[in-house]
């Protein structure tokens, strides 16, 4: 709390940093090369954070042909793209068959790393479908998924999601998905998305339980967890517009560095270039990040809020040297692959 709320920014850089170089001493910093496809944005949660999703029957409303997905992995993969991210809203008119169809589809076609479905989409395949957790990751498994995201998790508190996200899973469901994804064999990533209508003590209890739940299954490198991303909410275009403050940049790299600190069973913390820009995104090399995310060769989430940054890999190389690192490429696991 001390740390959260009111350390020195440089002393913060200085600590988390430490921990960063004990947890990675080769001096790189690693990127992936995988593409974001939201298959569809008809949602019936309406969250209040989020600009992406429609309604049934809204004239923007989609759902993406699984030939349109195939066309998207396929320019990935031309361009020696790894790893492809599945997300979308929870949509009440497609069948399962449909999601483990697109699974074996990918699979036979390409051979890429299907990083898929966040455990609020789990959760609701779960009841829509009337399907225990497991077995919807088994039958997921085996079709063809890789890893869950960590999406969905936004702050890991009931009563914030109680008002932001009413219609979505609570805390306990979403950390139980991870738990069960870990027992069948599945490895999973961590978010958390903040800047709303959180308290800093609350920001502490999502970081508290995402810690908790990485010791419970193994800690560093065997627990679910193979990363923790925090994302500054973006609220143009939400329901939240004109009601909370933006994040500052100072205020995310302060937060950057205390979870680098506190998630010490997590070896890998994402830097948020995505959200916060390039200059931003180097930054965060100096408050423990190790990790740039993806080159992002689609991303409609975080846009549809109004912001919109891009970076490409030599940008990426040349921010890192400037900073003394090596950019180096690396599949999901973080194993180096160039």
């Amino acid at each position: 709390m001390a740390l959260l709320d009111g350390a020195p920014l440089a002393e913060l850089a200085r600590l988390a940093s430490m921990v960063r170089r004990r947890l990675h001493p080769s001096d790189v910093a690693t990127w992936c090369a995988d593409r974001n496809i939201n298959y569809t944005n008809i949602c019936e949660s309406r969250c209040a954070f989020c600009a992406y999703w429609r309604p049934p029957g809204h004239p923007e409303a989609f759902v993406l042909d699984r030939s349109e997905i195939f066309r998207k992995v396929d320019e990935l993969v031309a361009l020696g793209g790894t790893q492809v991210l599945l997300q979308g809203g929870h949509n009440p008119d497609i069948p399962f068959e449909w999601y483990l169809e697109l699974l074996r589809g990918i699979k036979e076609r390409f051979r890429v790393h299907i990083h898929a479905f966040s455990p609020p989409e789990i959760c609701f395949f779960s009841r829509r479908f009337r399907m225990p957790v497991r077995r919807i990751l088994e039958e997921m498994k085996a079709a063809g998924l890789d890893s869950l995201p960590g999406g969905g998790a936004e702050i890991l508190v009931d009563r914030v999601r109680s008002l932001i996200s009413p219609a979505k899973i609570g805390a306990d469901d979403w950390l139980a998905v991870m738990r069960c994804a870990h027992g069948v064999g599945l490895k999973g990533s961590a978010t958390m998305v903040f800047g709303h209508i959180e308290t800093i003590e609350e920001r502490i209890e999502h970081l508290r339980r995402i810690r908790e739940l990485q010791d419970e299954t193994g800690g560093l490198d065997r627990g679910v967890f193979t990363a923790f991303i925090p994302w500054p909410m973006q609220p143009r275009n939400t329901a939240l517009e004109g009601k909370i403050r933006r994040t500052t940049a100072s205020e995310y790299l302060r937060v950057l560095a205390v979870s680098r600190l506190y998630l010490d069973s997590i070896r890998n913390i994402q830097g948020g270039w995505v959200t916060e820009g390039a200059g931003v995104g180097q930054m965060a090399m100096c408050f423990g990040a190790n990790d740039w995310g993806g080159w992002m060769m689609e991303e409609k989430v975080v846009a549809s809020a109004g912001t919109r940054h891009s970076l490409d890999v030599e940008t990426m190389r040349r921010l890192s040297a400037e900073l003394g690192l090596t950019l180096r490429r690396r599949d999901y696991f973080y194993r180096l692959i160039d």
